[in-house]
Order: C-alpha cells, then sequence, then structure tokens
C-alpha cells in the first residue's frame, strides 16, 4: 500500500508551554531551562506526546481524515525534541481490514535533520463513507 498523509510543524516556546498547561505536565525538562541544562539533553525538550499529537492531526485530518477514530497507538521515543525545532509526522497504510473496518497505520515523525524521533503503528476506525 502507497497512501501516506504528511503533516509538519515549527515546535515554539509557546506550544511547548501551552501543552504544559493543557496537560498538567509541568516537568521542569519542558519548562525549566536552568533545570535542563542539567540534564541529559542540555537545554528544556517538548514533551514526547506533543509530537504525538502530529501524528493525530495527520490522521485525523489527512489519512484516513476527519471522523477517524483513535483505537490504538504505539509510541516509541527515539530522540528529543528542542524547542525550533521542525517535526514531519507521516502516517502511511500498512494494512486495511475492510471487515473489521479497521486501518493499520506505520507513524513517524522526524526533525529537519532527518532524524527519527519517533515512530510506532496506529490502529483506526476509518470514518464512515
Amino acid at each position: 500500500m502507497t497512501a501516506s498523509a504528511v503533516a509538519l510543524e515549527t515546535v515554539s516556546e509557546a506550544d511547548v508551554y501551552l501543552y504544559a498547561g493543557v496537560s498538567g505536565d509541568l516537568n521542569l525538562a519542558h519548562i525549566n531551562e536552568t533545570y535542563a541544562q542539567n540534564t541529559f539533553f542540555k537545554t528544556r525538550i517538548a514533551h514526547g506526546m506533543l509530537s504525538a499529537g502530529f501524528i493525530s492531526a495527520a490522521i485525523g485530518m489527512q489519512l484516513p481524515g476527519p471522523g477517524t477514530i483513535y483505537m490504538r497507538q504505539e509510541l516509541n521515543f527515539k530522540a528529543p525534541v528542542r524547542i525550533g525545532d521542525t517535526v514531519t509526522a507521516r502516517v502511511e497504510i500498512v494494512e486495511i481490514n475492510t471487515e473489521k473496518k479497521r486501518v493499520r497505520l506505520k507513524t513517524t515523525c522526524v526533525n529537519q535533520e532527518g532524524t527519527v524521533v519517533l515512530d510506532g503503528e496506529a490502529l483506526v476506525s476509518p470514518p464512515k463513507a
């Protein structure tokens, strides 16, 4: 199968703060530069689930599109996303089960350098025709 969709987003400082506020995840690695400078990453990083949201956007808005219902998402966080990184989320159809009305998707996010920051697989129920 070759059908795929892409969503592109540059992560801003506002995105990180808004996500922290909405989710309640105020981990200092995301919101406090002084603290983050003493971590393994040496600077603040975006929430992993913020990047996962870009996959959700590609699924819900493009493929399969509006009306799609998430059933499962497997995520493997491979590399950090830093403020200012541009993340490209890609979803690709792996399998269509017409009997069960399910679509299995390969999901990937890469940064502007081509580094895979997240990958996994989703199972969705496509919109009713």
